[in-house]
């Protein structure tokens, strides 16, 4: 099993290794709030193309260099964009290549974790939105304010909201674009944990490692039939679960599991076949 080791920063993005199995991924254009460009989106998958390949990552950490976790889409490149590309280009900032990026972080093989550090609106809200487990720093604030600079929800917004706080706290945030603070967003669901904000990523880095440590395709399988089920009835729920079932049933991890949990030891999981007795 290979690990990637070194560092890797590309123009808006850095990837660091804090611990095993666990990538950290931090966008990395803090003077401008790590407002979302089309650079940052090709960084971005780029370092997903790495990092999947690798069976030696396991989990991911998204968080935001500076004071700011994303605050959606950069408005003075927007601004110049809506002046001189949008009459020829006839098509919405940001939109067709935001796409891509939020399928691509739901249907990973890996858990993400966002570790928001600060303020998170609009677009980058929805980019913590598409991760699976969100912890915040206390000092962090969050809003869908989409509606307050004349446009809809845009990046998912309107698929995750729902489903995380609910229809009537979902409109409440959309429709008014009001920012909450950390406290507010645990309340209601919109985040798991909340962190001191010098211990924020060491919190994620410790909840990724968890899940790092946990068989890999069983973590594949679950956040998979997890994101299934928010578009299933029961019944279709229930089978997808036991073709997934089944289909853990072949692996050496179960088996790995079984046994460990009969001789009380811990299991040794995600180890290659050849290292297997």
């Amino acid at each position: 099993m290979t690990t990637t080791q070194d560092s890797v920063e590309l123009d808006t993005m850095r990837c660091a290794f804090p611990a095993e199995g666990v990538a950290l991924l931090t966008l990395n254009r803090p003077d401008f709030a790590n407002g979302v460009v089309p650079e940052l989106v090709r960084d971005f998958l780029r370092l997903l193309d790495r990092l999947e390949a690798d069976n030696g990552i396991r989990a991911l950490v998204l968080t935001g260099a500076g004071r700011q976790f994303c605050a959606g889409a950069d408005l003075k490149a927007m601004r110049t964009y809506l002046e001189e590309r949008l009459p020829v280009e006839q098509e919405p900032f940001n939109a067709r290549i935001l796409f891509p990026l939020t399928q691509r972080l739901t249907t990973s093989r890996l858990p993400i974790v966002a570790a928001i550090n600060g303020g998170a609106t609009a677009g980058g809200l929805d980019l913590a939105l598409a991760c699976d487990l969100r912890i915040a720093s206390r000092r962090a604030k969050m809003g869908e304010t989409y509606v307050k600079v004349g446009l809809a929800p845009g990046n998912g917004g309107t698929y995750f909201l729902p489903r995380l706080v609910g229809s009537g706290m979902a409109a409440e945030l959309a429709l008014t674009g009001d920012v909450v603070d950390a406290e507010r967003a645990l309340a209601i669901g919109l985040v798991n944990h909340l962190a001191e904000p010098d211990e924020l990523v060491d919190d994620a880095v410790a909840l990724a490692t968890k899940l790092a440590a946990r068989p890999r395709r069983a973590i594949e399988a679950t956040k998979q039939a997890l994101r299934a089920a928010w578009s299933q009835d029961l019944t279709t729920a229930m089978n997808t679960s036991f073709w997934v079932t089944s289909a853990l049933h072949h692996t050496d991890d179960l088996h790995e599991g079984v046994v460990a949990a009969l001789e009380k030891r811990p299991p040794r999981y995600n180890r290659d076949r050849t290292q297997l007795p």
